[in-house]
């Protein structure tokens, strides 16, 4: 047999005050008018017994039950958008909550399930979270309950928490600029959302509009493009091979992925090229992958674990934030050198 849970009535003896009282404090009523004192011998013998306070009866009663749900497709399952959970985990933490992870595979009947399971346990809200930011069909959630999308959109609920992809390509775009490169930059990627891997995916456009507004505010044009159906590392290695045997004078390649980037870093190892000496080379994301490579791989980050914290503190703050953009750090490694004037 374990040894019995410590009730409220326990710690209200250990603090010698009432249980009325213990329980205010514990719950954290404002205007209780109790000494610091009082406080103080409360936390002091809650935390001496392990106290817990039974969440259930909490939410029968309709107080908070200091619990979220992370509701998406493969966040948790792959490694390319984790830091979304590690972020929303860590401030949940910090803002005294748990968070009750489901996982989807983007199966609405799996969703179905997933959001029943969240509402029985009587959360104070639920994250919506794609690992690709995208545009997502909900089923049905109970008017008043807290949703905030994070890494994606919906027409039903309207707070978002997104990368601001935009500024994101503008930067890309600029820090090749600003180290000479204007009239030889080749773009490595898709201009559209015609491939299978990225269809629906509002990244890319927003991605690729601030790309193109930024070359157009430089008077600029690329000099080559080698579109790409699924940004995998051989599509960039047999893009960046097209785009090498078509001979002309590319001093600079912006890959819009860093697998694309790497599959262009054997292209160009294999045409017996350097990196960034001969060519540069500028991608986005900031994958595992791309500290790793050598030279290390400059990159427009995704601030993922920003974004997960952004998401609760706008859950938890009841903010009426419908569309806020995290901006996306330019990670400076050794990939983009000046040119040579």
């Amino acid at each position: 047999m374990g040894e019995k849970r410590p009730t409220l009535a326990d710690v209200a003896q250990l603090a010698g005050l009432s249980q009325t009282a213990v329980s205010l404090i514990l719950n954290g009523r404002p205007n209780t008018r109790l000494s610091q004192d009082a406080r103080d011998r409360a936390f002091s013998a809650a935390q001496a017994l392990g106290y817990r306070p039974n969440l259930s009866a909490r939410a029968l009663r309709g107080d908070k039950t200091h619990t979220i749900g992370f509701i998406s497709d493969m966040v948790t399952t792959t490694r390319f958008a984790s830091g979304l959970i590690e972020g929303a985990i860590t401030a949940a933490e910090e803002a005294g909550h748990v968070v009750l992870v489901m996982e989807t595979n983007g199966d609405p009947r799996r969703q179905s399930v997933a959001v029943e399971a969240v509402l029985d346990r009587q959360a104070d809200g639920i994250l919506f979270a794609s690992m690709r930011a995208r545009e997502v069909t909900l089923p049905p959630v109970p008017d008043g309950t807290e949703v905030v999308m994070l890494n994606a959109i919906s027409s039903e609920h309207r707070r978002s928490v997104l990368p601001d992809e935009e500024a994101g390509g503008r930067a890309a775009v600029e820090v090749l600029v600003k180290a000479g490169h204007r009239e030889g930059i080749a773009l490595i990627g898709q201009r559209d959302e015609a491939g299978s891997e990225l269809l629906r995916s509002i990244a890319v456009s927003r991605r690729m509009a601030g790309i193109i507004q930024a070359m157009h505010e430089h008077g600029l044009e690329f000099i080559d493009e080698e579109p790409i159906s699924m940004w995998v590392p051989d599509r960039g290695y047999a893009a960046t091979q097209a785009v090498l045997e078509r001979g002309r004078p590319v001093t600079a390649l912006l890959c819009l992925n860093d697998r694309i980037a790497f599959g262009a870093y054997q292209a160009l190892a294999d045409a017996g090229l350097s990196v960034p000496d001969d060519i540069s080379v500028i991608s986005f994301d900031n994958d595992e992958l791309a500290s790793y490579l050598r030279p290390g791989l400059t990159t427009i980050g995704l601030p993922h674990e920003t974004m997960g914290a952004k998401a609760v503190d706008i859950l938890l703050n009841h903010s009426d934030a419908v569309d806020t953009l995290v901006p996306m750090p330019v990670i400076t490694r050794a990939s983009v050198a000046p040119l040579p004037r």
